[in-house]
């Protein structure tokens, strides 16, 4: 059994402002409740210095930057910094071209406490062949020999972002920091067949972080808690739609058991 801090259920309500995507906003905002956490969705500029000061997480999300959003992104990651919160950003579709890209190394030059992304999107921040499509992760990312090979890259990432945990998400979720790699195996594919679900990811680790928990077992609670959240609708479920209910359902449900005992994972 991998041993980890239990994160899950939150010891306080924290307060977790996200500068989201408007494709998944309202399911984010809602696991946040889901699980006890509080949502705030403030992405202008003008208050940003306001509110980042008085939340406790901050949640940065490349998914779709409309005109301008870039300036909020890059704006809230240096306030959070500058008021010592702990923040992750989630690099949705990077490797698509320079613009997305650039966006993303200026927010992470700010040392984030976690980086996020699946496998295609993580390979092309470390500068290796990626496959990915879109925002979706390609086949040939998720094979043994790419998975080792990016866990090694990471290796040499942390060496330069001391204080920050890669969060990889995919067929097997990895989690890389300065002292540890983790390879984690729950989940089912229909985990990643609706929109929003690596949002959601990126959600639960934001309020585990708030909550005072370090990103390291943040990242393990987060991936672990939604994955067994899928496996569980998954017995549940007929249809798409059908899971979806249930996965998001059980975010309000599994933290009252003895969930940890389902965790399958490794440090390696």
């Amino acid at each position: 059994m991998l041993e980890f801090k239990q994160g899950f259920p939150l010891q306080g309500s924290p307060l977790v402002d996200c500068l989201t995507n408007n494709v998944t906003i309202e399911t984010m905002a809602n696991s946040l409740l889901y699980v006890g956490a509080k949502p705030i969705m403030a992405a202008h500029t003008d208050e940003q210095d306001d509110v980042i000061k008085v939340v406790d997480s901050v949640l940065l999300n490349l998914g779709r930057i409309l005109q301008g959003e870039n300036d909020n992104l890059q704006s809230a990651s240096k306030l959070a910094k500058k008021y010592g919160k702990p923040f992750i950003v989630d690099l949705v579709g990077y490797g698509i071209g320079e613009f997305r890209n650039n966006v993303g190394e200026e927010i992470i030059d700010n040392h984030p406490s976690i980086v996020k992304g699946n496998m295609s999107e993580i390979r092309a921040f470390c500068k290796l062949k990626s496959h990915g499509r879109g925002v979706d992760v390609g086949d040939e990312d998720t094979t043994n020999e790419s998975l080792d090979e990016l866990i090694d890259a990471l290796k040499k990432q942390v060496e330069t972002y001391k204080n920050t945990v890669f969060m990889v998400t995919g067929p097997v979720d990895v989690i890389v920091s300065k002292n540890h790699a983790v390879k984690l195996y729950n989940g089912v594919e229909n985990n990643g067949n609706f929109t929003g679900t690596g949002d959601v990811v990126g959600a639960l680790a934001g309020a585990l972080i708030g909550d005072g928990m370090d990103p390291l077992n943040a990242c393990i609670n987060a991936v672990s808690y939604f994955n067994i959240c899928g496996e569980i609708a998954e017995d549940k479920s007929h249809g798409l739609n059908d899971f979806r209910f249930h996965l998001l359902n059980e975010l309000s449900l599994l933290k009252d058991t003895d969930w940890t005992k389902e965790v399958k994972g490794e440090y390696v």
